[in-house]
């Protein structure tokens, strides 16, 4: 299927593993033209020629105003925006300080709310584009040990929601993914931190995790990057213009009605 994406300008944020290097890399495939940037250029190189064709990078942190403004400096404007940028830990709820509070708001919130405050309005004078962010089921069904976390992922939920209200009668589209646990570089390591046993092997982790703590997923396993990375190409794509304003939960699981 041809999803009409060459010629397209496309930035992903977090591009340099995990979610962001596999949307990075479709996009690409696709043939839009895709920007990718990140703090280290080391990463960065690595990334652009893992990736391939169609893709650049700038070495700039969308975490903070100055690198925002490094990005937007670099890359004027955009066709579509993917707000992947993120961190998760696990972490007792008395044991949240408030710098915790702050430092996960700043790179999970304000880095996509940066991006998207400059590149938007750009997308309604052109009448078309495509915001796009990353959240999780965690944004939804926050899990206790993981409360701050679930802060930022409900706090993307409400931004993606008040956007796509601001583009009435427009062919902008701003949607939310809400990927649920996806293999990716450390995210064995994190499932140890939270297992019973974390000498098991890593299959027995796996599925005590999704038994205990995930039981609303439908397909009982972690999803890997690249399935994410059709759903967002499909979401960027022009063929997707009737959805907008959605938060689409890709495990299977519930998503509550309030949303």
């Amino acid at each position: 299927m041809d999803l009409k994406l060459k010629d397209k300008t496309a930035l992903v944020t977090g591009a340099t593993a995990g979610i962001g290097l596999e949307i990075a890399r479709r996009l690409s495939m696709e043939g839009a033209d895709v920007i990718i940037c990140g703090r280290s250029q080391t990463k960065l190189d690595a990334a652009v020629a893992d990736i391939g064709p169609n893709v650049r990078a700038v070495l700039a942190d969308p975490a903070t105003a100055e690198g925002a403004e490094a990005l937007i400096e670099a890359v004027p404007d955009v066709d579509i925006l993917v707000n992947n940028l993120g961190i998760y830990e696990s972490k007792p709820f008395a044991e949240i300080t408030d710098e915790d509070w702050r430092r996960f708001f700043e790179i999970n919130v304000l880095s996509g709310a940066r991006l998207s405050r400059h590149y938007f309005p750009g997308m309604l004078k052109r009448d078309w584009g495509r915001v796009i962010f990353i959240a999780s089921e965690s944004g939804v069904m926050v899990p206790p040990d993981m409360i701050h976390y679930g802060m930022t992922k409900t706090a993307q939920l409400a931004i993606s929601r008040g956007m796509a209200a601001l583009t009435k009668g427009t062919r902008v589209t701003v949607n939310t993914i809400l990927p649920g646990t996806t293999r990716s570089d450390g995210i064995i390591d994190f499932l140890k931190s939270v297992a019973t046993d974390p000498h098991a092997a890593s299959e027995t982790i796996e599925a005590e995790f999704f038994a205990r703590d995930r039981p609303t997923s439908l397909i009982q396993r972690m999803i890997e990057p690249e399935e994410i990375a059709s759903l967002v190409a499909y979401v960027a794509s022009p063929l997707s213009a009737a959805a907008n304003g959605a938060a689409l939960r890709a495990d299977g699981g519930i998503t509550p009605t309030i949303i």
